[in-house]
Protein backbone atom coordinates (compact mmCIF):
# COMPACT_ATOMS: atom_id res chain seq x y z
CA UNK A 1 0.00 0.00 0.00
CA UNK A 2 1.22 3.35 -0.92
CA UNK A 3 2.27 5.43 2.04
CA UNK A 4 -0.35 8.19 1.30
CA UNK A 5 -3.69 8.41 0.71
CA UNK A 6 -5.77 9.53 -2.21
CA UNK A 7 -7.14 12.55 -0.36
CA UNK A 8 -3.26 13.42 1.23
CA UNK A 9 -1.14 12.20 -2.60
CA UNK A 10 -0.49 15.63 -3.54
CA UNK A 11 0.84 17.06 -0.20
CA UNK A 12 2.85 13.91 0.39
CA UNK A 13 3.94 14.41 -3.22
CA UNK A 14 5.22 18.04 -2.61
CA UNK A 15 7.07 17.32 0.63
CA UNK A 16 8.64 14.46 -0.97
CA UNK A 17 9.23 14.11 -5.15
CA UNK A 18 12.34 16.87 -4.72
CA UNK A 19 15.93 16.87 -6.60
CA UNK A 20 16.57 14.30 -9.67
CA UNK A 21 13.75 11.31 -10.66
CA UNK A 22 16.33 9.90 -13.31
CA UNK A 23 15.00 7.52 -16.12
CA UNK A 24 18.07 5.60 -16.49
CA UNK A 25 18.59 3.64 -20.17
CA UNK A 26 18.46 -0.58 -19.34
CA UNK A 27 21.44 -2.85 -20.19
CA UNK A 28 20.68 -5.02 -23.03
CA UNK A 29 23.65 -8.27 -23.65
CA UNK A 30 24.50 -9.33 -26.84
CA UNK A 31 21.04 -12.08 -27.41
CA UNK A 32 19.13 -8.77 -27.04
CA UNK A 33 17.78 -9.81 -23.93
CA UNK A 34 17.98 -7.33 -20.31
CA UNK A 35 20.78 -8.16 -18.88
CA UNK A 36 19.43 -8.25 -15.03
CA UNK A 37 22.69 -9.32 -13.31
CA UNK A 38 24.27 -5.66 -14.61
CA UNK A 39 20.99 -3.75 -14.58
CA UNK A 40 21.05 -4.74 -10.60
CA UNK A 41 24.97 -2.78 -10.68
CA UNK A 42 23.58 0.35 -12.13
CA UNK A 43 21.13 0.61 -9.63
CA UNK A 44 23.76 -0.01 -6.86
CA UNK A 45 25.75 2.89 -8.80
CA UNK A 46 22.48 5.00 -8.88
CA UNK A 47 21.65 4.85 -5.12
CA UNK A 48 25.67 5.83 -4.90
CA UNK A 49 25.21 8.52 -6.74
CA UNK A 50 22.41 9.94 -4.38
CA UNK A 51 19.84 10.61 -7.03
CA UNK A 52 16.61 10.85 -5.25
CA UNK A 53 14.15 8.67 -7.50
CA UNK A 54 14.45 6.47 -10.32
CA UNK A 55 11.67 6.57 -13.40
CA UNK A 56 11.89 3.29 -15.05
CA UNK A 57 10.24 1.47 -17.57
CA UNK A 58 9.31 2.99 -20.80
CA UNK A 59 10.86 4.36 -23.72
CA UNK A 60 14.39 5.28 -22.43
CA UNK A 61 14.87 1.41 -20.59
CA UNK A 62 13.66 0.05 -23.88
CA UNK A 63 10.58 -1.04 -22.12
CA UNK A 64 7.82 -0.23 -24.86
CA UNK A 65 10.12 -2.46 -27.52
CA UNK A 66 9.48 -6.03 -25.13
CA UNK A 67 6.39 -8.69 -24.31
CA UNK A 68 4.37 -7.81 -21.39
CA UNK A 69 6.27 -10.62 -19.38
CA UNK A 70 9.63 -9.09 -19.64
CA UNK A 71 7.73 -6.02 -19.08
CA UNK A 72 6.54 -7.08 -15.68
CA UNK A 73 10.13 -9.12 -14.98
CA UNK A 74 11.81 -5.80 -15.53
CA UNK A 75 10.23 -4.20 -12.34
CA UNK A 76 10.60 -7.22 -10.39
CA UNK A 77 14.19 -6.36 -10.78
CA UNK A 78 14.13 -3.01 -10.34
CA UNK A 79 12.71 -3.90 -6.95
CA UNK A 80 14.26 -6.79 -5.77
CA UNK A 81 17.58 -4.11 -6.81
CA UNK A 82 16.73 -0.86 -5.33
CA UNK A 83 15.34 -2.75 -1.81
CA UNK A 84 13.81 0.27 -0.47
CA UNK A 85 17.15 2.40 -0.58
CA UNK A 86 15.62 4.96 -3.67
CA UNK A 87 11.98 5.76 -4.71
CA UNK A 88 10.46 4.15 -7.74
CA UNK A 89 8.14 5.21 -10.22
CA UNK A 90 6.94 3.39 -13.46
CA UNK A 91 5.78 5.06 -17.20
CA UNK A 92 2.83 3.31 -18.05
CA UNK A 93 2.79 3.64 -22.05
CA UNK A 94 -0.55 1.63 -22.72
CA UNK A 95 -3.70 3.03 -24.66
CA UNK A 96 -5.42 0.37 -23.05
CA UNK A 97 -6.79 1.88 -19.68
CA UNK A 98 -7.85 -2.10 -18.68
CA UNK A 99 -3.85 -3.05 -18.98
CA UNK A 100 -2.30 0.11 -17.43
CA UNK A 101 -4.56 -0.93 -14.73
CA UNK A 102 -2.85 -4.51 -14.12
CA UNK A 103 0.28 -2.78 -14.38
CA UNK A 104 -0.12 -0.06 -11.22
CA UNK A 105 -1.92 -2.95 -9.21
CA UNK A 106 1.64 -5.01 -10.30
CA UNK A 107 3.69 -2.59 -9.44
CA UNK A 108 2.08 -1.41 -6.13
CA UNK A 109 2.62 -4.88 -5.09
CA UNK A 110 6.25 -4.53 -5.86
CA UNK A 111 6.10 -1.05 -3.43
CA UNK A 112 6.17 1.73 -6.20
CA UNK A 113 5.30 4.95 -5.03
CA UNK A 114 3.15 5.80 -8.43
CA UNK A 115 3.84 5.82 -11.96
CA UNK A 116 3.96 8.50 -14.81
CA UNK A 117 1.22 8.02 -17.34
CA UNK A 118 0.96 9.00 -21.62
CA UNK A 119 -2.25 9.74 -22.61
CA UNK A 120 -3.26 7.59 -24.89
CA UNK A 121 -1.32 7.27 -28.14
CA UNK A 122 -3.89 5.71 -30.11
CA UNK A 123 -7.99 6.42 -30.56
CA UNK A 124 -8.76 8.85 -27.58
CA UNK A 125 -8.23 12.56 -29.11
CA UNK A 126 -10.72 14.76 -27.53
CA UNK A 127 -10.58 16.36 -23.97
CA UNK A 128 -13.31 14.61 -22.78
CA UNK A 129 -12.13 11.18 -23.59
CA UNK A 130 -9.05 11.92 -22.35
CA UNK A 131 -10.09 13.36 -19.00
CA UNK A 132 -12.20 9.92 -18.97
CA UNK A 133 -9.75 8.01 -19.58
CA UNK A 134 -7.72 8.93 -16.83
CA UNK A 135 -10.95 9.71 -14.63
CA UNK A 136 -10.92 5.74 -15.07
CA UNK A 137 -7.41 4.99 -14.14
CA UNK A 138 -7.55 7.23 -10.96
CA UNK A 139 -10.67 5.73 -9.46
CA UNK A 140 -9.41 2.47 -9.95
CA UNK A 141 -6.05 2.60 -8.48
CA UNK A 142 -4.22 4.65 -5.73
CA UNK A 143 -0.87 5.01 -6.72
CA UNK A 144 -0.09 8.66 -7.36
CA UNK A 145 0.22 9.52 -11.16
CA UNK A 146 2.13 11.99 -12.78
CA UNK A 147 0.97 13.52 -16.45
CA UNK A 148 3.44 13.23 -19.21
CA UNK A 149 2.80 16.17 -21.76
CA UNK A 150 4.29 15.73 -24.73
CA UNK A 151 3.84 15.17 -28.17
CA UNK A 152 4.89 11.31 -28.41
CA UNK A 153 1.61 10.61 -27.42
CA UNK A 154 -0.11 12.50 -30.41
CA UNK A 155 -1.52 15.13 -28.25
CA UNK A 156 0.11 18.07 -25.99
CA UNK A 157 -2.17 17.89 -23.20
CA UNK A 158 -3.65 21.74 -23.45
CA UNK A 159 -3.66 24.27 -20.50
CA UNK A 160 -7.90 23.41 -19.79
CA UNK A 161 -7.90 19.91 -19.83
CA UNK A 162 -4.51 20.20 -17.68
CA UNK A 163 -6.22 22.01 -15.27
CA UNK A 164 -9.15 19.17 -15.02
CA UNK A 165 -6.83 16.55 -14.79
CA UNK A 166 -4.88 18.44 -12.16
CA UNK A 167 -8.15 18.02 -9.71
CA UNK A 168 -8.26 14.52 -9.55
CA UNK A 169 -7.22 13.42 -6.39
CA UNK A 170 -4.31 10.99 -7.67
CA UNK A 171 -2.47 13.08 -10.30
CA UNK A 172 0.57 14.76 -8.24
CA UNK A 173 2.30 16.29 -11.26
CA UNK A 174 3.16 16.44 -14.70
CA UNK A 175 6.54 16.24 -17.03
CA UNK A 176 6.56 18.91 -19.47
CA UNK A 177 7.52 17.36 -22.41
CA UNK A 178 6.46 19.90 -24.24
CA UNK A 179 10.34 21.05 -23.98
CA UNK A 180 8.49 24.88 -23.81
CA UNK A 181 9.77 26.99 -21.17
CA UNK A 182 6.52 29.47 -21.17
CA UNK A 183 4.34 26.94 -21.19
CA UNK A 184 6.16 25.56 -18.16
CA UNK A 185 5.95 28.57 -16.14
CA UNK A 186 2.42 29.27 -17.40
CA UNK A 187 1.06 25.85 -16.62
CA UNK A 188 2.67 26.55 -12.76
CA UNK A 189 1.33 29.87 -12.58
CA UNK A 190 -2.54 28.85 -13.86
CA UNK A 191 -2.96 24.96 -12.02
CA UNK A 192 -3.40 24.58 -8.18
CA UNK A 193 -0.50 25.32 -6.53
CA UNK A 194 -0.39 21.87 -4.58
CA UNK A 195 0.15 20.05 -8.00
CA UNK A 196 3.89 19.47 -9.03
CA UNK A 197 4.82 20.86 -13.05
CA UNK A 198 8.13 19.81 -13.64
CA UNK A 199 10.74 20.70 -16.63
CA UNK A 200 12.50 17.25 -17.48
CA UNK A 201 16.00 19.42 -18.06
CA UNK A 202 18.46 19.73 -15.81
CA UNK A 203 19.45 22.82 -17.57
CA UNK A 204 16.82 25.42 -16.29
CA UNK A 205 16.79 23.55 -12.70
CA UNK A 206 18.39 25.90 -10.96
CA UNK A 207 15.98 28.60 -12.73
CA UNK A 208 13.27 26.31 -11.76
CA UNK A 209 14.06 26.31 -7.63
CA UNK A 210 14.06 29.91 -7.54
CA UNK A 211 10.84 29.73 -9.46
CA UNK A 212 8.97 27.41 -7.70
CA UNK A 213 10.07 24.15 -9.37
CA UNK A 214 11.27 21.25 -6.83
CA UNK A 215 12.42 18.41 -9.38
CA UNK A 216 13.85 17.50 -12.77
CA UNK A 217 11.31 14.69 -13.70
CA UNK A 218 12.14 11.61 -16.09
CA UNK A 219 15.33 12.36 -17.98
CA UNK A 220 19.19 11.43 -17.34
CA UNK A 221 21.40 14.14 -17.68
CA UNK A 222 22.43 14.17 -14.04
CA UNK A 223 23.67 10.45 -14.41
CA UNK A 224 25.23 11.12 -17.76
CA UNK A 225 27.44 14.30 -16.44
CA UNK A 226 30.07 11.49 -14.83
CA UNK A 227 32.71 13.67 -13.15
CA UNK A 228 31.05 16.90 -13.39
CA UNK A 229 28.16 15.65 -10.96
CA UNK A 230 29.84 17.52 -8.11
CA UNK A 231 29.33 20.80 -9.84
CA UNK A 232 25.44 20.17 -9.25
CA UNK A 233 25.82 19.39 -5.98
CA UNK A 234 27.48 22.59 -6.01
CA UNK A 235 25.42 24.84 -7.00
CA UNK A 236 22.06 23.23 -5.57
CA UNK A 237 23.77 23.62 -2.16
CA UNK A 238 24.02 27.20 -2.94
CA UNK A 239 20.68 27.66 -4.02
CA UNK A 240 19.58 26.37 -0.75
CA UNK A 241 21.44 29.07 1.24
CA UNK A 242 20.03 31.57 -0.98
CA UNK A 243 23.02 32.32 -3.06
CA UNK A 244 22.38 32.70 -6.28
CA UNK A 245 24.57 34.56 -8.38
CA UNK A 246 27.71 31.96 -6.81
CA UNK A 247 25.10 28.76 -7.90
CA UNK A 248 24.60 30.17 -11.63
CA UNK A 249 28.31 30.86 -11.58
CA UNK A 250 28.40 27.18 -11.05
CA UNK A 251 25.69 26.07 -13.05
CA UNK A 252 27.09 28.10 -16.15
CA UNK A 253 30.47 25.71 -15.59
CA UNK A 254 27.93 22.68 -17.42
CA UNK A 255 27.22 24.31 -20.08
CA UNK A 256 29.32 22.69 -22.68
CA UNK A 257 28.35 19.19 -21.77
CA UNK A 258 24.73 20.17 -21.86
CA UNK A 259 25.03 21.41 -25.03
CA UNK A 260 26.59 18.30 -25.94
CA UNK A 261 23.65 16.28 -24.36
CA UNK A 262 21.05 18.42 -26.35
CA UNK A 263 22.92 17.79 -29.71
CA UNK A 264 23.20 14.26 -29.78
CA UNK A 265 19.83 13.24 -27.93
CA UNK A 266 17.47 16.44 -26.93
CA UNK A 267 17.41 17.79 -30.37
CA UNK A 268 17.03 14.42 -31.96
CA UNK A 269 13.89 13.67 -29.73
CA UNK A 270 12.24 17.21 -29.79
CA UNK A 271 12.59 16.83 -34.42
CA UNK A 272 11.37 13.13 -34.12
CA UNK A 273 8.78 13.58 -31.08
CA UNK A 274 10.48 9.75 -30.28
CA UNK A 275 12.84 8.34 -28.28
CA UNK A 276 14.33 5.37 -30.09
CA UNK A 277 16.45 6.71 -32.78
CA UNK A 278 18.33 9.36 -30.08
CA UNK A 279 19.04 6.40 -28.02
CA UNK A 280 22.12 4.93 -29.28
CA UNK A 281 24.20 7.74 -28.58
CA UNK A 282 23.32 7.44 -25.04
CA UNK A 283 24.36 3.89 -25.23
CA UNK A 284 27.78 4.81 -25.78
CA UNK A 285 28.01 7.82 -23.16
CA UNK A 286 26.51 5.27 -20.42
CA UNK A 287 29.25 2.49 -21.18
CA UNK A 288 32.25 5.26 -21.17
CA UNK A 289 31.38 6.70 -17.68
CA UNK A 290 31.57 2.88 -15.76
CA UNK A 291 27.81 2.07 -16.71
CA UNK A 292 26.38 -1.09 -17.87
CA UNK A 293 24.33 0.07 -21.26
CA UNK A 294 25.24 -2.53 -24.05
CA UNK A 295 23.33 -3.09 -27.26
CA UNK A 296 19.80 -1.50 -28.77
CA UNK A 297 16.87 -3.78 -29.04
CA UNK A 298 16.10 -4.42 -32.47
CA UNK A 299 14.72 -3.12 -34.69
CA UNK A 300 16.30 -0.12 -33.69
CA UNK A 301 19.47 0.82 -35.30
CA UNK A 302 23.01 1.02 -33.10
CA UNK A 303 25.18 3.79 -33.44
CA UNK A 304 28.36 4.13 -36.18
CA UNK A 305 31.54 2.98 -34.74
CA UNK A 306 32.46 6.67 -36.14
CA UNK A 307 30.00 8.04 -34.42
CA UNK A 308 30.78 6.12 -31.05
CA UNK A 309 34.31 7.19 -31.22
CA UNK A 310 33.16 10.67 -31.54
CA UNK A 311 31.05 10.74 -28.40
CA UNK A 312 34.21 8.79 -26.04
CA UNK A 313 36.71 11.92 -27.40
CA UNK A 314 33.77 14.69 -26.85
CA UNK A 315 32.98 13.14 -23.36
CA UNK A 316 36.87 13.28 -22.75
CA UNK A 317 37.35 16.90 -23.92
CA UNK A 318 34.49 17.87 -21.95
CA UNK A 319 35.83 16.36 -18.59
CA UNK A 320 32.63 13.89 -17.91
CA UNK A 321 35.27 11.03 -18.20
Amino acid sequence: MPEYSRKDAKAWALEKIKGFYMCPISPVGDDFQFDYAKLRENIDQFVDMGIEGLVVGGFIAECWNVPLREWLRYHQVVAEAARGRIPLWTIILDPSVHQALEKLDYVEKLGFEGAEVINPVVQLRTDDEIFDWFKYLTDRSNLAICLYRTPVSGKVLGFDLMRRLADLDTCVAVKQGHISRAETLKLRRDLRKDFIVSDPLESVFLDDLRRGGQVVWGELSYILYGKLRPLVTQYRQLAAQGKWEEAYQVSCKLDPVRDYYADIFLWTVAQTATYASALAGIKVWFEEIGLHAGRIMPPVREASESFKQEIRENLRRLGVV
